[in-house]
């Protein structure tokens, strides 16, 4: 089965800034989306929240969160390694 995905409007303007990554942004989209459980990207899940992750992307960070109940993969923040998690 696989997942919808829908992006924070700031993880859209973080996109629209960083047009280096953003292609790679989308093609580990499809693998996520395809599979959130079982893949071979660099995620890794965040302590103290049920079904909330991190994806890397070089120096980058996008924080997500798999909703089961609604089939939907929900990107809400992106920024780089020292920014993101404050």
């Amino acid at each position: 089965m696989k997942y919808y995905f829908a992006l924070h409007k700031d993880v859209k303007k973080f996109l629209a800034k960083h047009d280096d990554i953003t292609r790679i942004f989308y093609r580990k989209l499809q693998v996520i989306a395809s599979n959130p459980f079982q893949n071979t990207l660099d995620i890794k899940s965040l302590t103290g929240k049920k079904h909330h992750y991190r994806l890397r992307i070089g120096k980058y960070r996008f924080l997500y969160e798999v909703r089961e109940q609604e089939i939907l993969i929900y990107f809400y923040d992106a920024d780089s390694r020292g920014d993101i998690y404050r």
